[in-house]
């Protein structure tokens, strides 16, 4: 059936790749032939969704940011939020079906994230399967300035790519300059709660809390770097993390939140004690994950905040806006924008 639809769309469809080719290698070291002029975009997931609405929304065809509710839809523009809706080719719950991908008729398909064999094999795969240049954009935290050049130069967009690149490399710059100051002993320690009971977390090294690290933090669930190379998350008992007592906790789940100060098992963390939990926005993503894209870059400047108040003074209201209009390409309004931050603040 796969390859009757494709035959057909190869018939009634001429791609621009046809007519003008160029190869690139990707952060796997693929070479990949893609099209001279990229118009259209398929995203594998999320986290490639908002690096090329960052980038060049008008490429997105598919439905990338379906995650946003009408809260997150005040942080974007509109006319990107209802592209048809086809799932997801990568990461948890995939949902794409291939047919379906090969009828949007994209020019590419763009995966940011992992690299390891796993993803490979799978761009290699869908790339045999469907003919549509697959790329994979290496998503590691630090390596977020080289991804913005990279793909803002395949996308035929280096000027924005140049643009985003330089505002993650002045932000690295200035945490980089504090922490060569701050003794890795005398640096806060942070958690991690996921979920409403607040258990789930990311290990050291993974993908969804490298922004602790990144940040100047000592991530309490450190299991050495095997286990970072295997998971990405684990449950960790109310005993270990008792026994870490860590000086900050993290979370984006409201329901622990509002829960975790009237709750005796937390009540004798000395960040619960020192009222240290913070609750990060996610509007019109995470701040911190959810998913782990180029969103979290206001949420490293957040973080430091909080971290060392001491070394970075800044008003967060006028960060917010800085980057909404940068990165979200909107205005953000006054009351949304008061909203927001709120959600960073308060109990």
């Amino acid at each position: 059936m796969l390859t009757r639809i494709l035959l057909t769309v190869c018939t009634l469809w001429l791609p621009t790749w046809a007519l003008a080719e160029r190869t690139v290698t990707d952060s796997a070291g693929r070479i990949v032939t893609l099209p001279d002029r990229i118009e259209r975009v398929y995203a594998a997931g999320p986290p490639a969704s908002i690096i090329t609405y960052m980038l060049a929304p008008e490429m997105l065809n598919r439905d990338g940011l379906a995650r946003t509710t009408p809260t997150n839809v005040r942080f974007l523009r509109p006319q990107y939020v209802d592209l048809p809706v086809t799932g997801r080719l990568t990461g948890r719950g995939s949902t794409a079906n291939l047919e379906l991908v090969i009828t949007l008729q994209p020019d590419v398909i763009l995966d940011f994230g992992s690299i390891r064999s796993t993803y490979v094999s799978l761009a290699d795969e869908t790339q045999a399967q469907t003919g549509i240049p697959y790329l994979l954009i290496d998503g590691r935290f630090n390596n977020t300035p080289t991804a913005l050049r990279l793909l803002g130069n395949i996308l035929g967009v280096p000027e924005r790519g140049e643009r985003l690149a330089g505002y993650a490399d002045a932000l690295f710059a200035e945490i980089d300059a504090v922490l060569a100051t701050i003794p890795e002993e005398r640096r806060p320690s942070v958690y991690l709660a996921r979920g409403p009971d607040g258990l789930e977390t990311g290990v050291k090294g993974s993908i969804n809390t490298e922004i602790i690290e990144r940040a100047g933090g000592r991530n309490i669930a450190d299991y050495g770097e095997k286990m970072a190379m295997q998971r990405n998350l684990v449950n960790m008992s109310m005993e270990e993390i008792i026994a870490s007592d860590p000086d900050i906790i993290l979370t984006w789940d409201r329901q622990f939140f509002d829960r975790v100060y009237q709750d005796p098992l937390w009540a004798d963390i000395r960040a619960v004690k020192q009222q240290r939990v913070y609750f990060a926005p996610s509007a019109p993503f995470g701040w911190i994950d959810r998913p782990p894209s180029i969103n979290r870059l206001i949420g490293l400047k957040w973080l430091t905040g909080l971290l060392y108040p001491e070394h970075f003074q800044f008003d967060l209201k006028e960060a917010v806006r800085e980057y909404y209009r940068l990165f979200y390409h909107v205005d953000v309004a006054e009351a949304d924008l008061n909203q927001l931050i709120s959600w960073s603040t308060t109990r």
